[in-house]
């Protein structure tokens, strides 16, 4: 199958050739949403955490003696039972939100993402993105001339991706990847994909040899 190519004049220079197992290849909303929440759970910080009875400060003396006071016998003012003491089953900071995923199907279900783009025309091929100075008037005339334009948009990029992202950081509702870390969650969050030749080459082995070796 072939697409529009664009230079940074937003002209449509020629047609780039994409394969059909990387780039055509059919929606499954089921893998789609599987491997995107196995994403975000992967990503998801740890934050609630509650110390126990051995993390919290003090109570390393016993508070009274065993015998004698008429009092309940204790071992540490630290005890879930006491004010100021752990927790029992509170939150920890040692939990896994972590599910498994396998490389095949994390794959696929980027390359249905990228295929979904592509037939909705919402792909869109340069064949270079040379800045010259790092300046942020320089990449928002580039994305203007664009079909994208005023879109929000996900630039990815397989080479100089730090210039990218300095020179479009200011910009709203524009995203950097570089073409080796693209994933299925970020493509998803932008209406469109702007993606340099190169881009598509590497994207295209990294999904093709992913396919092969499993």
């Amino acid at each position: 199958m072939k697409i529009p190519l664009y230079n940074q004049q937003g002209e449509h220079v020629r047609e780039k050739e994409l394969r059909s197992d990387v780039f055509d290849v059919p929606m499954n909303e089921s893998l789609v949403r599987q491997v995107v929440v196995a994403s975000m759970a992967y990503a998801r910080p740890v934050i609630a955490h509650a110390k126990t009875r051995a993390e919290v400060r003090g109570g390393g003396r016993k508070p009274w003696k065993q015998k004698g006071t008429g009092r309940a016998r204790h071992g540490s003012i630290r005890s879930p039972l006491w004010k100021g003491g752990g927790v029992t089953f509170g939150p920890s900071r040692d939990r896994n939100f972590a599910l498994k995923i396998n490389k095949k199907m994390k794959k696929k279900a980027l390359a249905m993402v990228l295929s979904d783009r592509v037939k909705d025309n919402k792909l869109v091929i340069l064949d270079t993105l040379e800045l010259g100075e790092i300046k942020t008037k320089r990449m928002a005339s580039i994305l203007e001339k664009l079909p994208s334009r005023g879109e929000s948009l996900l630039i990815v990029v397989e080479k100089d991706v730090s210039r990218v992202v300095r020179a479009a950081r200011n910009i709203p509702k524009v995203k950097i990847s570089g073409s080796s870390s693209l994933s299925i969650v970020s493509a998803l969050s932008v209406q469109y994909i702007i993606i340099t030749e190169g881009g598509v080459d590497a994207v295209t082995n990294m999904i093709a040899k992913s396919s092969e070796s499993v």
